[in-house]
């Protein structure tokens, strides 16, 4: 296998797999020798934006005949044994005692929500008992969650978790944007063999494993406010801030001359919009020629921004991995998504290695994203996903 390639059994019975390989075909041997054969209900891959990801998806489906596969390209990997710059992150969930369906949506730059909702709700429908008869047991031996993967290049993703949440009627959700590094050219979906652009991808996934959603960040607000006075909300760039120039009025704020904003600096002063009484990160994409800024989540004018600071990010992330262990019984993995920019302030602080470890330690695997989702809410600036526990659900024993 190649440098940097590995495999773990958890104990439900998922494998996580990953490598490092150059090629998206080396990458794909080399995870299917670390699974080996098994009989798998879905595989979720994460995928390099270097690889070619009609090479990839034709040998995901050589290397693993019938069984579905969904993914997204990433802006860097997080496996159990640490994070990848570079390569290719699997899921792979046994038939036994996880029962998984998925869809692709389309076009979601123009998103029909009533034909997106009727999709999830057909969706959701084929994991229904066949026998009514059995339903109430059903129900009460597994629990149901979602997992999304939408394209961070859309500008779409406050519209359709909207849609999928709704549609969802109370199953959880959480998910994650794909990205391609810090490129902003190309970020690209795999579903059904197949590769699309524009498009969100929904793992819908029924266990008797115990589980829990989360986000975490490490922000605060501070006392330091703008007011959205010009905006184009369809391409998520802010033109003014406190009606002047938004990229001089915000670098004015954290001390920095204009010409000195960079991905380290939007990482390190994110801004928060304020909803039904909590703060969530609206996190700057970039400084543009003309001096306003591009966001990674849509903003209208007249929305009050808020400078945000941080916290201490291991102490925080710490503090919420220990509450899920507790949680779920002990954490079992965690298949977890993570906004580039909050890997990025990790490292220029200098603390990487401290969220490495507490990863590797509660067995993280998952992709840094353009975007997180949190039930109904896009957002930007955390860490999302799902917690699974090490055995059965109490309902999950009483009804075997």
């Amino acid at each position: 296998m190649a440098r940097g390639t590995g495999g773990r059994r958890h104990l439900c019975g998922i494998w996580t797999a990953w490598t490092e390989a150059a090629s998206a075909s080396d990458a794909v041997a080399d995870i299917a020798r670390a699974i080996g054969t098994l009989a798998l209900s879905q595989i979720v891959a994460f995928f390099s934006a270097d690889y070619d990801p009609e090479i990839l998806a034709g040998a995901m489906a050589t290397r693993f005949p019938g069984v579905p596969v969904a993914g997204c390209s990433m802006s860097g990997g997080i496996a159990p044994a640490g994070g990848l710059d570079r390569g290719l992150v699997v899921i792979a969930f046994p038939a036994e005692r996880f029962r998984i369906v998925s869809t692709v949506l389309d076009a979601i730059d123009h998103l029909d929500v009533e034909r997106t909702a009727s999709a999830v709700r057909a969706l959701r429908r084929t994991l229904d008992p066949v026998d009514p008869c059995r339903e109430a047991g059903a129900r009460a031996a597994g629990g149901r969650f979602a997992l999304s993967l939408i394209d961070g290049l859309a500008n779409a993703e406050e519209t359709v978790v909207s849609a999928i949440a709704w549609a969802l009627d109370g199953i959880p959700i959480v998910g994650g944007s794909a990205g391609d590094d810090l490129r902003f050219r190309d970020a690209v979906l795999l579903h059904g063999g197949r590769i699309h652009r524009k498009a969100a991808v929904l793992v819908l996934v029924e266990t008797d494993f115990p589980f829990e959603i989360f986000k975490s960040d490490n922000f605060e607000p501070t006392r330091t406010k703008f007011v959205v006075t010009a905006s184009d909300s369809e391409r998520r760039t802010i033109h003014e801030l406190n009606a002047e120039p938004a990229a001089r009025e915000y670098a004015m704020a954290i001390g920095l001359d204009p010409e000195g904003l960079s991905p380290m600096s939007f990482a390190a002063y994110p801004l928060a919009v304020k909803v039904g009484g909590e703060y969530y990160c609206r996190s700057i994409r970039r400084m543009n020629e003309d001096g306003s800024l591009s966001f990674f989540c849509a903003i209208d004018e007249g929305v009050v921004l808020t400078l945000a600071e941080p916290r201490d990010i291991v102490a925080s992330t710490r503090t919420e991995l220990a509450r899920l262990d507790t949680a779920v019984g002990g954490v079992d993995l965690i298949i977890g998504f993570e906004c580039v920019l909050r890997r990025l302030d990790a490292e220029s602080r200098q603390v990487g290695h401290g969220i490495a470890d507490l990863y590797r330690r509660y067995n993280v695997v998952g992709f840094e994203t353009f975007g997180e989702q949190y039930r109904a809410m896009h957002l930007n600036q955390t860490f999302t996903g799902i917690a699974i526990g090490k055995g059965l659900s109490a309902s999950a024993v009483t009804a075997s």
